[in-house]
């Protein structure tokens, strides 16, 4: 295998044709959400800045397909991944029923399910639901004997106790300053809109890959989009595949990564 590298095409066939069996250490993927279809443009919202419903031709399909392509990543990644490894998987209510059904279906275990809250969602614009204020990871493990750092994450848990001491993290992040990425973070296109509708915050990747990884593993992220994973796994020296099959996010994720290496680079002789 090439490490370090993000690989052009398919999920699905890229892990059956270019990646051993039981040869990753942890995955994390964020995969289509399927809740698409419908424009829905706030640009005077206030809560926020200008909000743009996610409308992404990848991310609508026919329910059935849908479930189809889902099982069949998640039998690819079955296969990767060491007996010992973890799966977590981002997702919404449009489609974490699929992925738990279908993943146990496959032999996954499932751990957690952890609850990120946006504080700063969308206002709830029809005002015929509970507002919409959370997205989820599940965490998925193959066998036993899965990696856990307790203590490590215990560190990253901005929460303490009453006297001060650190804290067990709870399953349940309302500490992100953010509903989605924003700020320097956020990776913008010419016209200064999102570059891509779902990035994930640099500090949900630190937890996952403290979490479940050592320095030296092997971190797959099968949907890798603007590269985040690679740009955590760099600073957190682990390996890192990317598959992505959009060359636009392609071209914005290695030069998210080459600036990442530089910044290293520069730390090493500071």
């Amino acid at each position: 295998m090439i490490y370090n590298t993000i690989l052009h095409g398919d999920c699905v066939t890229i892990m059956k044709e270019h990646i051993p069996s039981e040869s990753i250490d942890l995955i994390y993927a964020d995969p289509p959400y399927n809740l698409s279809g419908r424009d829905l443009i706030l640009k005077n919202n206030k809560t926020g800045g200008p909000f743009y419903k996610m409308n992404e031709e990848w991310d609508s399909w026919d329910y059935d397909k849908y479930c189809e392509f889902t099982y069949n990543w998640l039998l690819a990644s079955y296969s990767v991944l060491k007996s010992n490894g973890s799966l977590y998987i981002s997702c919404t209510y449009h489609n974490i029923g699929e992925v738990i059904f279908l993943a146990k279906k496959i032999g996954f275990k499932l751990n957690n399910i952890l609850t990120w809250v946006k504080t700063n969602a969308m206002p709830n614009i029809t005002k015929r639901t509970f507002k919409h204020t959370t997205e989820f990871v599940c965490w998925f493990v193959k066998g036993p004997g899965w990696k856990f750092h307790y203590n490590e994450i215990k560190m990253l848990n901005p929460r303490k106790t009453k006297d001060g001491s650190i804290k067990q993290m709870d399953d349940f992040f309302d500490f992100f300053e953010m509903p989605l990425v924003q700020g320097k973070e956020r990776i913008k296109s010419d016209n200064g809109r999102a570059a891509h509708p779902n990035q994930k915050p640099e500090k949900l990747l630190e937890i996952i890959i403290t979490a479940s990884s050592d320095e030296g593993d092997i971190v797959l992220d099968p949907f890798f989009g603007t590269g985040t994973t690679g740009v955590v796994a760099e600073r957190m020296n682990r390996k890192w595949i990317g598959i992505e099959i959009n060359e636009t996010y392609i071209k914005i994720a290695k030069k998210r990564i080459e600036e990442e290496r530089r910044k290293n680079v520069q730390s090493t002789f500071i």
